[in-house]
């Protein structure tokens, strides 16, 4: 479970009654789509005849781009996740990682989920370096657009433990 109970306003569109700009979405959207292109090798690695994941990662630029629509990058994340299903470990959290990166459109707070499932992936790929997912986390941070840096860090914090603590200074656990 990646998504809080209580619902920032801040990460909610305008049109759903919050805050969020379209702007601002579309930056948390390009963020997510990173993070998870940046794991998916450890997935293709995997299962390289599976596109589910990497046709994820377009659908939600494309929608960035008004080229797709919400309701099919949503649909390309659900298969992304249907192909992780079956796997275990570093393959199993970067197609997660693509799935919650294209749920971005429908609804912002799976942006954490896309970071949160890079850092297990990356955590997972290394098992021997209990410093692989505190590099994936702060090259995530390296990354974030300033305009959305400050909401993105604070949603961190909030949603930390939910998201099996990836995002704080002490090393998780990586089932």
């Amino acid at each position: 479970m990646i998504l809080p109970e209580v619902r920032d306003p801040r990460l909610v569109t305008v049109r759903r009654g919050g805050t969020l700009t379209d702007d601002h979405h579309r930056l948390l959207a390009l963020w997510a789509a990173d993070c998870a292109e940046h794991v998916l090798d450890l997935f293709e690695r995997e299962a390289p005849h599976d596109r589910g994941p990497r046709e994820a990662i377009a659908a939600v630029r494309g929608w960035v781009r008004d080229e797709v629509a919400m309701m099919a990058s949503r649909a390309a994340g659900g298969h992304a996740m249907g192909a992780a299903r079956p796997l275990r470990g570093a393959p199993r959290f970067a197609a997660y990682a693509a799935g919650q990166a294209a749920c971005v459109p429908h609804v912002a707070e799976h942006d954490l989920g896309a970071a949160a499932y890079a850092i297990k992936a990356r955590s997972a790929a290394y098992p021997q370096d209990p410093e692989a997912g505190r590099r994936e986390r702060d090259r995530q941070r390296d990354r974030l657009p300033a305009a959305v840096r400050d909401l993105v860090l604070e949603d961190q914090a909030r949603r930390d433990a939910i998201c099996w603590g990836v995002f704080g200074d002490a090393v998780p656990d990586v089932p």
